[in-house]
């Protein structure tokens, strides 16, 4: 099976995208409305990792219709197709790579759902302290992907995408191919990054909720 450099599988999956992660990726339907009610109340400005056609904003902006949000994503076609669903709203969208545009802020919080689940440890890490830097000092990072049970079972993923990028004589730019972490590994990254609290706060499967903090409740700065 050919890898799909990861704008190109998005693009060419547009119109029926929003179908199959609300009705086909257990867990989705509940954690995007999950995700709007996790967000601290005081929020004003958000960044939002991966944002493609804004399933989890379309439930952020019930509860938060002022909002001002800071979308990044690889896929063009579907930046354009959340501009439409949400014409009116403050949208900053930016269309790159969130491992090297500058994040901006200070956000009163973050998020990012169903994309992180692509890239291993390393780079990971790296964005997670950038994330923690683009936040306010109260900020929260709520992290909603697919995660797996075992060490063993992440590793196959890691090792299944290196044997395919060799076979196919691949570069180190990014191709869609899931290699999702553990809920441990998770956590340890966010920790590395400089998150003072990390929790898992829901799971449908192998969709799980992450909700981290920069600094405890009731922390003064």
């Amino acid at each position: 099976m050919p890898l799909e450099p990861m704008a190109d599988f998005f693009a060419a999956r547009l119109e029926g995208y929003d179908a199959h992660m609300l009705q086909n990726v257990e867990g989705c339907k509940e954690g995007y409305s999950m995700m709007a009610k996790l967000l601290p109340p005081s929020s004003r400005t958000l960044l939002d990792l991966g944002c493609g056609t804004g399933l989890e904003l379309d439930e952020i902006f019930k509860v938060f219709p002022s909002l001002s949000v800071t979308g990044i994503d690889l896929c063009a076609p579907m930046l354009q197709r959340l501009r439409e669903k949400h014409p009116k709203k403050d949208l900053s969208l930016i269309c790159g790579d969130y491992f090297s545009v500058p994040l901006g802020g200070p956000y009163d919080c973050a998020c990012s759902f169903e994309s992180l689940h692509h890239f291993p440890h390393g780079e990971k890490t790296v964005l997670y302290r950038r994330i923690f830097e683009s936040l306010a000092p109260d900020g929260v990072y709520l992290e909603c992907d697919y995660m797996v049970d075992t060490a063993e079972e992440e590793e196959l993923y890691f090792s299944e995408l290196a044997r395919m990028k060799k076979e196919q004589n691949l570069s180190e730019d990014y191709y869609h191919y899931d290699t999702p972490c553990t809920v441990e590994h998770q956590i340890m990254m966010l920790k590395l990054a400089g998150f003072v609290s990390v929790e898992q706060v829901f799971r449908a499967g192998g969709t799980c909720m992450l909700i981290a903090k920069k600094r405890l409740d009731g922390e003064k700065s």
